[in-house]
């Protein structure tokens, strides 16, 4: 009996993230468990990026039309199964879409919202193309701090929530994240496509925006759930939170030179 109570009062001393406390319902899940698989990853993404463009500058560069316009399809199609996957699931569910705890549940619908998750996770891997795509086409002013920076630390933060925190309030963020993704694709799939579509993509400079609102909207929505005091993810929320200001800073940053600062330079010419 002592040795049992010694466990137990062990076992709740746990915090997370330790694997003990991990969602059950998603453990077995392919890239879920193990850490190392991440750290592996991350890995060889970021050699990637340090030593890819050295290696390419050697060559011509690629023009790729035909695997950037199937790329761009398959995420707009992934993400907006994604997107819908959340909408329709929290619905069923009846979820607060302010504040919504992570139940270890097995309904179908809490189930859907998990592997909703998993998919919004592995999107993240996929999107290590885009890099791959910017080196092989010497699209070296895309291959940006804020470009790595974007997809490395959400590949960490994706999985850190499948792990944990695979349902709940997870899902509305990730569901605002992949319909931006939809529009995003399907700029570039319409990039791609020459000339002749390119002249109507006069609205690149909105999707730039339309992330900066995105960011701001997670920034406050989780800000709410700190200062409400929400039983979702305490120990997380915070964290994404101030995870959203760097973001906000280099897009807008960003935004603020390619169009505001660019728009005085032509009038002044």
């Amino acid at each position: 009996m002592t040795s049992s109570m010694g466990n137990d009062t062990k076992t709740e001393s746990y915090s997370y993230p330790f694997a003990d406390l991990a969602d059950e319902r998603t453990q077995d899940w392919p890239l879920v468990k193990s850490p190392w698989n991440i750290i592996a990853l991350l890995a060889l993404y970021l050699l990637m990026v340090r030593y890819a463009p050295k290696w390419t500058a050697r060559c011509k560069p690629l023009q790729l039309r035909v695997p950037l316009f199937c790329h761009s399809l398959a995420m707009i199609f992934l993400n907006g199964y994604i997107c819908l996957e959340f909408l329709t699931a929290s619905l069923s569910l009846g979820y607060n879409f302010a504040c919504q705890e992570c139940r270890v549940s097995h309904d179908p619908h809490e189930i859907r919202i998990a592997a909703a998750m998993w998919w919004f996770y592995i999107s993240k891997i996929l999107e290590f193309v885009d890099t791959a795509f910017f080196i092989l086409r010497h699209k070296w002013n895309q291959l940006s701090f804020l470009h790595v920076y974007h997809h490395s630390t959400m590949f960490l933060f994706c999985w850190t929530y499948v792990k944990w925190l695979p349902t709940g309030s997870t899902f509305f963020p990730s569901m605002i994240n992949s319909f931006v993704h939809v529009i995003m694709y399907s700029y570039y799939a319409l990039s791609v496509l020459g000339p002749r579509v390119q002249r109507f993509l006069w609205w690149k400079r909105y999707l730039t925006g339309l992330q900066l609102v995105q960011f701001t909207i997670i920034f406050f929505w989780a800000s709410q759930l700190v200062f409400r005091g929400c039983e979702y993810g305490k120990w997380l929320t915070p964290i994404g939170a101030a995870y959203m200001v760097p973001f906000l800073f280099m897009f807008g940053r960003f935004y603020a030179q390619k169009y505001c600062v660019s728009a005085v330079v032509k009038k002044a010419k």
